[in-house]
């Protein structure tokens, strides 16, 4: 059902816990925006209510009894189109159910979480999942790692192609499986990659497991100080600024520190590109992904002014296209390509130059 002007977004709640749907339901209602349609106590609670009442977003617990959050999307989703948002604890399934096609999440509230910041970001994730495109169904992820060592094989780079050339790449919304879609079709050998993806504290040292298990490189969550090299990708710690430090006895850095946000983020894409552009005075390459608002947009332009390579995701295969979208119009983006294309694209630029 797509969305009118001045229309309110439909939601249906599910989760199995008393306090926690009346927590997300007068929350939402809160927003002159959302409307709370009905909720669910259970997956199949859920399945009948989706057909009744026809929800523009659906918030998901990750944890529920019966079916978890992964195989409930796995059985849904191919009947329903319906853009989900997972409210998750800090818990390895919330990557499986975006595997399985979820649009994004929110850490539920803790001890460093308020009830206000949860739902002003659940708030926040279910307008803008109102509005993206959701994605097919992909394969478990049990079949994914052994799908991904199916892949044909990917010939090393070699040293003459893989020094003296960084990569940073940025996402939100949509982005841990679209850059996992590129990461995958990557060598071991890859010149050391800089990854920036908005995610809560917490996740973002699973996602770099995750990855890791998953692709040929090491990938790992950064610290303050790393070396940057070919073989690694490091992750964006979340709530931390990870920028490229000046080169040093001829190597370069990352510093992962907890500065002010920029473009409304910590951490920020805009900060990675920004330090690149200033910083790094070998070769680079600049990849914008999908994701809402602009971040990275600006910083993409400055790299590409000192000579970087940058690569956008099109608009077909981003789950909103904001982020690159805004990239493109400013004639930040060399190359469009889609989320499965993106590492061909970089490779035949590394191969060629």
């Amino acid at each position: 059902m797509a969305l009118t002007a001045g229309r309110k977004i439909r939601v249906l709640v599910v989760d199995d816990s008393l306090l926690a749907r009346k927590l997300i339901i007068d929350g939402l209602n809160q927003s002159p925006n959302i409307e709370v349609v009905g909720y669910a106590v259970n997956a199949a609670d859920a399945k009948n209510k989706v057909k009744q009442l026809s929800p523009d977003v659906m918030t998901l617990d990750v944890q529920m009894p019966g079916l978890t959050g992964m195989e409930f999307l796995k059985q849904l989703l191919p009947e329903h189109s319906l853009p989900v948002v997972l409210c998750s604890s800090l818990n390895l399934g919330v990557f499986d159910a975006l595997h399985a096609g979820a649009v994004d999440f929110v850490h539920k509230p803790d001890q460093t979480h308020s009830n206000e910041a949860f739902i002003a970001t659940l708030t926040q994730k279910v307008q803008i999942a109102a509005h993206a495109r959701v994605q097919g169904f992909a394969a478990a992820p049990e079949r994914a790692a052994a799908n991904a060592s199916r892949l044909p094989a990917v010939p090393p780079l070699g040293t003459a192609v893989t020094e003296n050339i960084i990569i940073g790449l940025g996402a939100s919304t949509g982005g841990t499986e679209a850059t996992l879609e590129v990461m995958k079709r990557l060598p071991e050998d890859i010149p050391g990659m800089l990854i920036t993806q908005h995610m809560p504290t917490g996740f973002t040292q699973m996602y770099a497991e995750r990855l890791n298990k998953l692709c040929r490189m090491e990938v790992r969550e950064a610290k303050d100080g790393d070396e940057i090299r070919r073989g690694l990708a490091l992750i964006a710690p979340a709530d931390l600024q990870m920028r490229v430090a000046p080169v040093t006895l001829g190597k370069y850095r990352v510093s992962c520190r907890p500065d002010e946000k920029v473009s409304g983020h910590r951490p920020s894409v805009d900060a990675l590109f920004y330090s690149m552009a200033e910083n790094v005075k070998c070769r680079m390459i600049g990849i914008i992904m999908t994701g809402m608002g602009q971040d990275g947009a600006h910083g993409l332009l400055e790299m590409r002014k000192k000579g970087a390579y940058t690569i956008g995701q099109d608009k077909e295969s981003s789950v909103v296209y904001g982020m690159p979208g805004v990239a493109n119009d400013i004639g930040a983006v060399m190359t469009q390509a889609s989320c499965k294309d993106i590492a061909g694209v970089l490779l035949r630029h590394l191969r060629n130059k």
